[in-house]
C-alpha cells in the first residue's frame, strides 16, 4: 500500500545517499589541497639579527708612557776625560729604564707620530790596560770604569695599522750622559789626564722600530728595538731592547 504526498509536500531522498554525497566532497577535498599545498614554496627560516659591526682600533691622539729594558755596545773609556790618546772600544751593557710621551694621528691603515723619552741608565764596562799613542804605551796601566747614566730621545714614528696592531718604524736624535772614572796603582792619574773622572754629553741618532698592541681602547703594549751612535770626543754605539706600556688620551 503506498501513501501519496500531500499538497505542498516534495519527496524527500533517503538519508543515506545524502551522507554519501558528503563524503565524496571531503574526499575529493582533502585531496586537491595537499597536492597544491606541496608546490608551494617552503617557509622561510627565522634569520639571525644582524651583528653590530665591529669598530677599528683608532691609534691617534697624545699618549704617556713607560718603558724599559737591556743595553749592550761600546764606549771609549779614555776620550771622556781627554782626547790625547788612542781611541779604545771597551765593552758596555746593563739596563734602562724611564717615561714616555707622544702623540700620533691615523690615517686609513697609517700611522705617523713623534715620540720623547727620558731614561735612567746602567749601562756600563771597565777596561785594564795602557793608554796609547799611535799605538805606543805612554803611561802605566789603568782601571777604566766607564758607564752611560741617563739617555734621552726625540724620534719620528711611521706605522701600519692592521685594527689594534701596529708595526712601525722610527728614529730620530740621542744624547747621552756618560762618566767615565780612572784608577791606578799609585793613584797619580791626574798628572796623565786631565781629571781622575769626567762627565761627557754625547749627541748623536737612533733609529729602530718595533711592534705594539692595543688591548684596551687606550691602553698599548709594546716591544721595539733601537741602535743609537753618539758621539762627543768619542763615540759610543749600543743596541737596545725595550718593553713599554702606553696610555693614550686621545684627541685631535
Amino acid at each position: 500500500m503506498h501513501s501519496a504526498a500531500g499538497p505542498g509536500m516534495f519527496p524527500m531522498k533517503p538519508i543515506s545517499s545524502t551522507l554519501k554525497a558528503l563524503i565524496a566532497t571531503c574526499a575529493i577535498w582533502l585531496a586537491y589541497v595537499p597536492a597544491n599545498a606541496a608546490d608551494l614554496p617552503p617557509a622561510p627560516l627565522p634569520q639571525a639579527p644582524a651583528a653590530a659591526p665591529v669598530p677599528y682600533y683608532n691609534w691617534t691622539g697624545f699618549y704617556v708612557g713607560v718603558n724599559g729594558g737591556g743595553a749592550w755596545g761600546s764606549q771609549d773609556p779614555w776620550n771622556i776625560v781627554t782626547n790625547r790618546f788612542d781611541h779604545l772600544s771597551t765593552n758596555i751593557s746593563g739596563g734602562i729604564v724611564g717615561g714616555t710621551i707622544g702623540a700620533q694621528i691615523q690615517a686609513s691603515h697609517v700611522v705617523m707620530g713623534l715620540e720623547a723619552d727620558l731614561d735612567w741608565a746602567n749601562i756600563r764596562g771597565s777596561t785594564f790596560g795602557f793608554p796609547t799613542v799611535g799605538g805606543v804605551p805612554v803611561t802605566a796601566p789603568i782601571n777604566a770604569e766607564t758607564k752611560i747614566d741617563w739617555e734621552s730621545t726625540l724620534r719620528f714614528r711611521v706605522g701600519y695599522a692592521n685594527d689594534a696592531w701596529l708595526l712601525y718604524g722610527t728614529g730620530g736624535l740621542a744624547v747621552l750622559g756618560a762618566k767615565t772614572t780612572l784608577t791606578t796603582s799609585t793613584g797619580a792619574c791626574t798628572a796623565i789626564f786631565n781629571s781622575c773622572s769626567g762627565t761627557d754629553r754625547q749627541v748623536g741618532v737612533t733609529f729602530g722600530g718595533g711592534l705594539e698592541y692595543g688591548f684596551t681602547p687606550s691602553l698599548s703594549a709594546k716591544v721595539e728595538y733601537l741602535y743609537i751612535t753618539a758621539a762627543s770626543f768619542e763615540v759610543s754605539r749600543h743596541s737596545e731592547v725595550r718593553a713599554g706600556l702606553n696610555y693614550r688620551f686621545g684627541g685631535f
